[in-house]
């Protein structure tokens, strides 16, 4: 075994929640897993879950900010024997959800990286601030270890020019560092390179589109393991339908709102954002349940699904003409790894671009990476869970590893 440290702890810091996993890099194995909700809230409580999937429950320490929220965290950690004063721990790993142009790879942090990310609060002001903080307060708790941020845009820096613009003003979209960053870049790497092996092929030989579908959806287009362009923009409401964001959206409603309806611009952000996509459509962002109500006859749920299984297959059309020649589509995420029916609404109809899937195959429940399409199939449709902390790990762990 490596004299070297070989642990790496993965933290994920919201507005009012930390997820944190720790892992062993020797392995990839999982040693430690947990969540500190409602941060600051009466009825705070941290779930910590070891190897071995025994869980503990903490409700009763006071919890009122982050720094208390991951102090908690690590007394979990070092009662399994996994102290941050570990000389085992060789790095903690910041998942940082917008790291602009500059930040095209996972970055050592400095005071100089922390000035840049507090730069960029404007065009992420409900993320980079919680991540900031996670940031300080684990540099607080051990200044010694190596602190890396992972970003979620990082692995759409890679997407030319003619993809990431707008057609705005140059000017005016330089100046306000206006264009198309995407995110989800985490999971997007670690799928597309999944689905490369899952095909038993070298990444750089492989064009994938990688469909992630939770409550937040993006999809990708991956030539040779680089993304060339996504569907979320300057900020995650482009693209796709999603659980409670419109995605593409003529920009003129928001002016008709604001001057017909009265609407101020914070009330139509709130509007788009949370009060839009599927919950907007049917009252409801889960697929289970709309699923369950399309199967009663409930209309507006059948509604909601076409509309968000259309604008799927449209980016999976768009993605295709993109890429030129496509191996391999990838479901992932809470929806594309668990609703069947999304898989296959989504790729109706596409069988003359060699998309098709296997409907034993597509509804064979399975927690493994997949094939869902026939052999005779020219283009493999796969379901890949992803795993965006292991891909926090990795990512930093070859970055600060001799």
């Amino acid at each position: 075994m490596s004299d070297h440290p070989s642990r790496v702890l993965v933290l994920n810091s919201g507005s009012s929640s930390v997820k944190y996993q720790l892992f062993d890099m020797t392995d990839h194995s999982r040693l430690a897993a947990g969540l500190v909700e409602r941060i600051g809230e009466k009825g705070a409580r941290l779930t910590h879950t070891r190897a071995d999937g025994e869980r503990r429950e903490v409700t009763d320490a006071p919890l009122p900010d982050h720094a208390a929220a991951l102090k908690a965290a690590a007394r979990e950690l070092a009662a399994d024997g996994y102290g941050l004063d570990d000389p085992g721990l060789a790095a903690i790993g910041h998942r940082v959800v917008h790291g602009g142009k500059r930040f095209t790879e996972p970055t050592v942090i400095d005071d100089a990286v922390i000035a840049e990310i507090e730069r960029l609060v404007p065009v992420a002001p409900l993320h980079n601030p919680a991540n900031l903080t996670g940031i300080r307060t684990a540099l607080e708790l051990n200044p010694r270890v190596p602190q890396v941020a992972v970003f979620d845009t990082a692995f759409h820096t890679t997407m030319p020019e003619h993809a990431a613009r707008y057609a705005l003003d140059i000017a005016t979209a330089d100046a306000h560092r206006v264009r198309r960053y995407g995110f989800h870049g985490t999971s997007h790497a670690y799928v597309s390179r999944r689905t490369a092996e899952l095909l038993g092929k070298d990444v750089a030989d492989v064009n994938v589109i990688v469909l992630h579908l939770g409550n937040g959806a993006s999809a990708s287009a991956v030539a040779g393991g680089r993304c060339v362009d996504t569907s979320m923009g300057l900020t995650p409401l482009e693209g796709l339908v999603m659980g409670t964001r419109s995605g593409d959206i003529d920009p003129a409603v928001i002016f008709h709102l604001s001057r017909v309806a009265g609407m101020s611009v914070d009330e139509i952000d709130d509007l788009l954002n949370k009060r839009s996509g599927l919950v907007g459509l049917c009252g409801d962002n889960d697929l289970r349940e709309i699923t369950r109500r399309m199967a009663e006859g409930d209309e507006a749920a059948r509604l909601a699904f076409d509309i968000y299984t259309y604008r799927l297959k449209k980016y999976i059309g768009a993605y295709y003409a993109v890429l030129g020649r496509v191996d391999a589509i990838a479901f992932t995420a809470g929806v594309g790894e668990n609703a069947a029916n999304v898989r296959a609404a989504a790729v109706e109809g596409l069988v003359g671009f060699g998309v098709v899937v296997d409907e034993k195959l597509n509804t064979t429940p399975g927690g493994e990476p997949r094939f869902i399409s026939p052999q005779y199939a020219s283009v493999a449709v796969a379901v890949v869970p992803t795993d965006e902390e292991l891909e926090i790990a990795t990512q930093a762990f070859a970055l600060v590893s001799p």
